[in-house]
Parts: C-alpha cells; sequence; structure tokens
C-alpha cells in the first residue's frame, strides 16, 4: 500500500486512507488539475526574468509532480506550508533582497497577499483575498500576470521618459531665461514649456499602444 501511495503521489494526486473498525480498507486519491495556460504563463515569466515559485500545503512529492508539469523546479517548490506560515516563507524571500509578488484566490492566502510586495488576488477567488490584493485578475487568467507585470514595466519605462523629458528642458532653459536671452520674446518661453507639456503627454498616452505578449482568454 506504501508503495502505492507513493506512485499516486508522484502522478501529483494527493491521497487519503480509509479505514474501518481500525483497519485499513483502501484509499482514496483526489488531485487538483493545473491551471489552463499555467505553464505557457510560467514560461514568459522565466523569459522576463522573473523566478517563479509555487508555495502549497501540499506534501512535497505531489507539490514537485505539479510544480513539474509547469515546469517549475524542484528548489523552488515550497511544500508543507501551513495557512499561517505562507507569510513567512514570502518574508524569507524578501529578507534575500527579492521583490515578491504573491498570486492566489484562497482565505489561506490573505496574510501572504498582504506580507508581499504586490499581491495579486484571482478574480474567482474569496472576497477577502479580492480585498487584499493589490491587482485583482478579473478573467482568472494566470496569463494575465504576464500582462500585469509587462504593462507595468512599460508604464515605469513611460514615467523615467517623461522625467529625463522634464529634466532635460529645465536643464537646457532655465539658464537661458536666467541670463535674459528670452526677455525680448517671452512667447517663447511659453511656447517651450507648451511643448514640453505636450511631449510629456504624448509620451505617457503612446501606452495605449500597449500590446500583451500573450493573450488570455475572453
Amino acid at each position: 500500500i506504501e508503495q502505492r501511495v507513493c506512485t499516486l503521489e508522484d502522478e501529483g494526486k494527493t491521497v487519503m486512507l480509509v479505514s474501518a473498525s481500525g483497519h485499513l480498507a483502501g484509499l482514496v486519491a483526489v488531485a487538483d488539475t493545473l491551471k489552463e495556460n499555467s505553464a505557457e504563463a510560467v514560461a514568459r515569466l522565466t523569459e522576463m526574468g522573473v523566478d517563479t515559485y509555487m508555495i502549497t500545503g501540499d506534501n512535497r512529492r505531489t507539490a514537485t509532480a505539479i510544480a513539474r508539469q509547469a515546469d517549475i523546479g524542484p528548489e523552488r517548490v515550497l511544500a508543507d506550508v501551513l495557512p499561517e506560515h505562507k507569510a513567512e516563507e514570502v518574508a524569507k524571500l524578501q529578507a534575500a533582497e527579492k521583490v515578491v509578488a504573491m498570486v492566489g484566490d484562497g482565505i489561506n492566502d490573505t496574510p501572504a497577499l498582504a506580507q508581499s510586495d504586490v499581491g495579486i488576488a484571482m478574480g474567482a477567488g474569496t472576497d477577502v483575498a479580492v480585498e487584499t490584493g493589490g491587482i485583482v485578475l478579473i478573467k482568472n487568467d494566470l496569463r494575465d500576470v504576464v500582462t500585469a507585470i509587462e504593462l507595468s514595466r512599460a508604464t515605469m519605462r513611460k514615467i523615467r521618459q517623461n522625467f529625463g523629458w522634464a529634466l532635460g528642458y529645465n536643464t537646457l532653459l532655465i539658464p537661458v531665461a536666467a541670463v535674459g536671452l528670452l526677455s525680448g520674446a517671452p512667447w517663447l518661453a511659453g511656447a517651450a514649456m507648451a511643448f514640453s507639456s505636450v511631449s510629456v503627454v504624448t509620451n505617457s498616452l503612446l501606452l495605449r499602444r500597449f500590446k500583451p505578449s500573450l493573450r488570455s482568454a475572453a
């Protein structure tokens, strides 16, 4: 029976033993199926330089089998983790100077969502998880995690570019104004300021052309 239990756990199943009158009567194996497109999302995250960990309360053998389907290495499987200890595991990763985004959907994930730098809640999850998450994935599709990271990175690039534009205009034109080169034509200063604002706004509007690398289900 022990060998059978090990075989089932290696297949990603959780095994429950059934007894009758103090004697083993049989076993029941149940399994959570991997979310559709999870492997695709993990592969893209890896390409983006994001390390993906799996944290679960399942035993290590079962957890490793599930992680294998998503191409997550055993060294990045955090198994046998009680609900109240998930936040501690997130804190350990943060102590290793990692910026942690936690993806969860259940009430057991709430402390970890709150502890993480970015809490990402699945839209089909519990209300408390959705309220705790800083980002809510409405479609319940893990590929949207990729989209959220890509969009946030694109937004940060635009912010840095806009700071560059603003700094450049001020660096070049404040000295010009200070020495009085525009005193005879103040409209030039106004035009330069307007052009600065227009360029920053136009650059920001280019975000509307953002397209995710992975298309989630409608």
